[in-house]
């Protein structure tokens, strides 16, 4: 997937302004929006993962936090939020 903002095929941080390479994905939704099993990502890199994860959390938003990459059904456990 290319990253519109730069034009990468490596996908990038969300937080702002950040350029660094995401290694975490960060699964949310908004349950007044979103159905239930829906979810939205977001990606971090090892900086922002807890500052990302923090402000999910604190809307009660996330749901979840995985290495990028990781296969949802492979059965490996999320990675509790930061």
């Amino acid at each position: 997937m290319t990253d519109t903002r730069t034009g990468s095929a490596e996908p990038i941080c969300s937080a702002r302004s950040c350029r660094a390479p995401a290694v975490w994905a960060l699964h949310w939704n908004n349950p007044r929006l979103h159905t239930p099993e829906r979810r939205k990502t977001w990606l971090a890199c090892e900086d922002h993962r807890s500052s990302l994860a923090e402000f999910l959390d604190a809307r009660s938003f996330l749901r979840e936090v995985e290495p990028l990459g990781a296969d949802p059904d492979s059965g490996q456990a999320s990675m509790p939020p930061a």
